[in-house]
């Protein structure tokens, strides 16, 4: 009976390790590349803030910015000239010394940014954003440059990742004594050292690569995913929220939607405005409070005409679902601890490189092992 049961385990070590093997080796090249650009993306906020900078110039802080009411004015006379772009929203800035910046898309969905002088009002740069060094990477990253087949590949990988990183934890050896699955032996032979960076490298990555990977199979199948976890999670789905129309009235200024936010959210920053492209449109003004990070995560969608407040979405207060959601960002991102997490993540990029290269030279002694058995097994003629 115990003879059974080893056979059977080790049976079932064989089956996973042949699993993790050849999934490692059909997909881990693009893995690889969805790793590196990731890392390229961790410190994507700061590495936009800078590509701005240098496109626009320096901006000396001053007293009194220009209203957003004076930013939408312009943004609607560009876009007036402009028919093949829809104007889409209005990002604040996030310093005293970056431009306001304008979103419009065209019927492609591309997304060109308009960068506008936050004291003076002038129009300092365009960007087309969709050819930029940061939004080439994301798209990259996410989709390949392949559109929605590009989505179903990356997604599909993410699941495949999930994959290697529970058979891998399966197969790590510290399971029997601890301190050799954290050991690097380097004076050992070369093959010996190969194996350890593979299952050191492996273990101390398989988890946040795991949220990685899931989030991204989630967001790239969201059509799917995001049903499905209303569903499980027994969480409604927000209902769509319209304005009111009310016939020859002129939709309140921004400002004055601005205000009425801000008595939502009276400690928060905000990030953005969306601008309506119809009538019964409502207006959402994306918040960031104090413990979000970045873009916000937090917001307010409001009737365009009378200003009553439609929607109120606080990142401390969501349903079961919506704070699913809200995770996979911290998770995908590596934002939950901060600075130090980002930094982790930074490598966490990187280790499905490192586990490639060690993961095929393991491939390659075994496969020249296996030949020499062959040959060896072979009858020699005199």
């Amino acid at each position: 009976m115990l003879r059974f049961s080893i056979m059977r385990s080790r049976k079932f070590r064989d089956t996973v390790f042949i699993l993790h093997r050849y999934i490692g080796l059909a997909v881990g090249l693009l893995i690889a590349f969805v790793g590196l650009t990731g890392s390229l993306l961790v410190f994507k906020p700061e590495m936009g803030q800078f590509l701005i900078t240098q496109q626009v110039g320096s901006i000396v802080p001053q007293l009194q910015m220009v209203s957003i009411d004076a930013v939408l004015k312009t943004a609607k006379s560009i876009s007036a000239n402009r028919p093949d772009l829809k104007l889409d929203s209005i990002r604040l800035p996030p310093t005293s010394d970056l431009p306001y910046e304008v979103g419009l898309f065209d019927a492609a969905n591309q997304l060109t940014r308009i960068f506008i002088h936050p004291y003076t009002g002038a129009v300092m740069a365009w960007n087309q954003s969709d050819s930029s060094f940061e939004r080439i990477i994301l798209k990259l990253h996410y989709s390949l440059l392949l559109g929605r087949n590009g989505e179903i590949i990356i997604g599909m990988s993410g699941l495949l990742l999930f994959l290697l990183c529970i058979t891998g934890l399966i197969l790590w050896p510290g399971w029997r004594k601890l301190i050799t699955g954290f050991k690097i032996k380097w004076d050992g032979h070369l093959k010996r050292v190969n194996f350890d960076i593979h299952k050191v490298a492996g273990v101390v990555t398989a988890i946040f690569l795991a949220f990685t990977a899931v989030t991204g199979f989630f967001w790239n199948f969201s059509d799917f995913s995001y049903p499905l976890i209303y569903a499980v999670t027994f969480t409604s789905e927000p209902p769509e929220v319209t304005s009111q129309v009310v016939t020859n009235q002129a939709p309140l200024k921004l400002s004055q939607l601005l205000q009425i936010s801000n008595t939502v959210f009276p400690k928060a920053k905000t990030f953005s405005i969306s601008i309506p492209s119809q009538p019964e449109d409502a207006v959402y003004i994306r918040k960031r409070q104090n413990h979000e990070m970045f873009y916000g995560g937090s917001g307010v969608y409001l009737d365009q005409y009378s200003g009553a407040v439609l929607r109120e979405v606080n990142s401390l207060k969501l349903p079961l679902a919506d704070s699913i959601f809200s995770a996979f960002e911290y998770l995908h991102y590596g934002t939950f601890w901060g600075l130090s997490s980002r930094v982790l993540y930074l490598f966490v990029g990187l280790s499905p490189t490192i586990l490639l290269i060690t993961g095929f030279v393991m491939y390659q002694y075994r496969y020249r092992k296996s030949k020499q058995k062959d040959v060896m097994a072979k009858p020699h003629l005199n």
